[in-house]
């Protein structure tokens, strides 16, 4: 594990194999632990860089609010430390519009782009309500991992895993301080003005069954992005869960192209 001191915030990061560099951009949750049980798929063969951004758990930070740009700019700080530029760019969730951001500000640090289930701005109705629910469970810490899980996943995976590996699944959310400002963060997030200056080639990934961004923002996503193309998974929020085997072949395919 590495640590750097980028503005307000101490940071770690992880790398994984030896290859190619390709940077994972974590979302709401406990930092790049999300990314584990995935990661493998690109490591064999691609250095995989996880970094755990200010408001996940792993960070050391002084607790003001999050920014886009702060957290992009973390981003960016990792791909120079690690010697890596340019990096192929992945982001899932808040961290797909995070990603697009850090793309923006440093086009030289990023090669290709792969937003997933992500946002470019906080006007839908839908996901200011579940954001404002969400925060109103922080006084219950089953709830609100309850509800976590709910929107995570599809109905038909939750019925797949059955009600052990839902009960299971609770406990990844849970209402720390970290996590209330990442949620907050998603309230206020508005990348719009920044996304047409990337410049990487740029691939967003949306997902039919989201019920924590619903798809429609994924599709508002790429018509934002200079020449980027899109594509849809038929799973719920957590496409590297669902369906881990196509959500890799749509990361492998693109970032192996020359």
């Amino acid at each position: 594990m590495t640590k750097l001191t980028v503005g307000n915030a101490r940071i770690a990061y992880r790398t994984e194999g030896s290859g190619p560099a390709v940077v994972l951009v974590h979302g709401v949750g406990p930092g790049s632990a999300m990314w584990d049980g995935w990661s493998g798929a690109l490591s064999a063969d691609h250095t995989v860089i996880l970094p755990d951004l200010a408001g996940s758990d792993p960070a050391e930070d002084d607790g003001s609010p999050l920014t886009i740009e702060a957290l992009a700019t973390q981003v960016n700080a990792v791909i120079e430390d690690a010697g890596a530029g340019p990096a192929d760019v992945v982001g899932f969730s808040l961290g797909a519009p995070t990603a697009a951001a850090a793309a923006a500000l440093r086009p030289d640090l990023v090669r290709r782009l792969i937003p997933v289930a992500g946002l470019n701005h906080a006007g839908d109705e839908y996901v200011r309500q579940l954001m404002t629910t969400w925060l109103g469970l922080s006084s219950d810490p089953d709830a609100f991992g309850r509800l976590g899980t709910l929107t995570a996943c599809s109905p038909q995976f939750l019925n797949a895993i059955g009600h052990d590996g839902a009960e299971q699944m609770r406990g990844f959310m849970q209402p720390t301080d970290a996590r209330l400002r990442q949620l907050d963060l998603v309230q206020r997030l508005d990348v719009r003005d920044l996304l047409p200056r990337i410049e990487a080639p740029t691939l967003v990934i949306g997902c039919t069954r989201d019920q924590t961004v619903p798809v429609e923002n994924h599709r508002e996503f790429v018509r934002t992005i200079p020449g980027a193309e899109y594509t849809e998974l038929d799973t719920g929020h957590v496409a590297m869960m669902e369906r881990p085997d196509e959500f890799t072949k749509l990361i492998r395919d693109f970032l192996d192209r020359p």
